[in-house]
């Protein structure tokens, strides 16, 4: 079984790319994306139903903005849109597939790069989700959270550490919160866990300045995130960098088993 998780930077230019042709030959059973920027209307039948998939979309009320979707091979048992969080659902950020006895959630976490308000906005997402991340910890399900957390865990996880320690997604209390949900609610790391000494392989996101991409100045943000039971069955995992369809690298898992 092969999940998958992508931020898109915009659901039409990843297309224009050659995102979709790349989906249908990736072998995914499961593509997370993130950061679709378009309303359910703006989805053509070319981006809800590329080859193979079902899809379901949960979209930011502002227009050209965050949102976030799942594509399976097959259609899910359930679908849940949200947290139940107003101001956080407004920024669709939250979207849960069942498969069985598997849940694979689409998760995009705020930036706080751009303002201190968005740095205000993302520690309070941070502290409200907790309360979900300790839910689907105990819910009996395994559980998969795909998505662009936008937080390098460890020094490890990005190229210029030092220069990043008073900058958000390297701050010290988003990296203990991150260090929280492994420690105390037992959630899994999967990719570190397969390749505990990944460095610049890992990275899955370049910023658009300079020459970052070129010369892989990049951050490890986008993870896979499990329960014990479903991580110990994770066997593989890459960052696809052979095409680039936006400043995120698609992120596969490989796991024993299918899907549902």
């Amino acid at each position: 079984m092969r999940i998958v998780s992508a931020n898109l930077n915009g659901i039409r230019s990843a297309r224009d790319k050659g995102f979709f042709e790349w989906l249908v030959g990736s072998g995914a059973d499961v593509c997370c994306v993130q950061e679709i920027k378009a309303q359910e209307a703006d989805i053509g039948e070319d981006l809800r139903l590329p080859t193979g998939y079902a899809s379901v979309f949960h979209a930011a009320e502002k227009k050209g903005y965050s949102g976030v979707g799942i594509y399976s091979r097959r259609e899910p048992d359930r679908v849940i849109s949200g947290l139940g969080i107003a101001d956080i659902d407004a920024e669709g950020r939250y979207l849960q597939a069942d498969f069985g006895k598997l849940s694979v959630v689409s998760l995009y976490l705020p930036s706080g790069s751009s303002s201190a308000e968005r740095q205000a906005a993302k520690f309070s997402f941070m502290e409200r989700f907790w309360p979900a991340l300790e839910g689907l910890a105990r819910s009996g399900q395994e559980v998969i959270l795909c998505g662009d957390w936008n937080i390098a865990h460890r020094e490890i996880d990005l190229k210029n550490w030092k220069g990043n320690l008073k900058n958000s997604g390297f701050l010290p209390e988003e990296r203990a919160w991150l260090s929280r949900v492994f420690d105390e609610l037992g959630w899994v790391d999967v990719y570190r866990r397969l390749y505990p000494d990944a460095g610049e392989t890992a990275y899955t996101w370049w910023s658009n300045r300079g020459q970052a991409y070129a010369k892989n100045v990049g951050w490890r943000i986008d993870y896979q995130i499990a329960t014990p039971g479903i991580a110990a069955l994770a066997r593989a995992g890459s960052v696809y960098k052979d095409r680039k369809f936006s400043d995120h690298a698609p992120l596969l898992v490989d796991y024993e088993g299918t899907l549902g």
